[in-house]
């Protein structure tokens, strides 16, 4: 019997804000099941492990992630600003209720030096999501060479996700507005030599 929808929410919100505030190893599922208000045997219903729920609730952040960057996406006025509209949505993303203060998907990789698969498949499900759609929004910019734009992308939107750990703080106006320009310059860069 699969579980209600009002009950997988509040499993998946209770495991969310317990993981990526606690620490993934550091919750037991018996937190869990108490923050959630169910039973062990009804989370298990749903979720045969913890990493099975660890991988749900990455899943379930990646499908929120997406809708509010392609929303930031259909807001861009150009081809630049579709490509920059990445941090525009990181800012967007994080100000909401499920926000965090850093990538939920470094910190599941951060907890594990060999992530079990169906957390490794989440995480790169997350990856290779912004790698390809970075490409695909940097082909109009670069041409041939949009994959190598969209690589060198992906690492400054990471170290941007990165500062926000170290400087939680600073990171949302500063740290941001750094990311952005160097993102920037190199798209410029780029554009310029295509």
């Amino acid at each position: 019997m699969p579980l209600r929808p009002t009950t997988e929410r509040r499993i998946l919100d209770a495991a969310e804000d317990l993981f990526f505030t606690r620490g993934i190893a550091a919750t037991p599922i018996d937190a869990v099941t108490a923050r959630a208000g169910v039973s062990p045997a009804t989370l298990y219903r749903g979720y045969p492990s913890k990493d099975a729920l660890l991988a749900a609730v990455l899943e379930r952040r990646h499908r929120a992630w997406i809708a509010v960057w392609e929303d930031a996406i259909a807001q861009a006025p150009d081809d630049i600003g579709r490509l920059l509209a990445i941090f525009d949505a990181l800012e967007v993303f994080r100000e909401q209720p499920h926000g965090s203060r850093w990538c939920a998907f470094l910190a599941a990789s951060a907890e594990y030096a060999s992530a079990p698969p169906e957390v490794a498949r989440a995480v790169s499900t997350d990856t290779e999501g912004m790698r390809s759609r970075l490409a695909e929004l940097a082909a109009p910019i670069a041409g041939g060479r949009a994959p190598d734009l969209a690589e060198q992308l992906l690492l400054i939107v990471t170290g941007d996700l990165a500062m926000r750990l170290r400087e939680p703080g600073g990171a949302s106006g500063r740290g941001s507005g750094v990311a952005r320009g160097a993102a920037a310059a190199i798209i410029e860069h780029r554009s310029g030599g295509a």
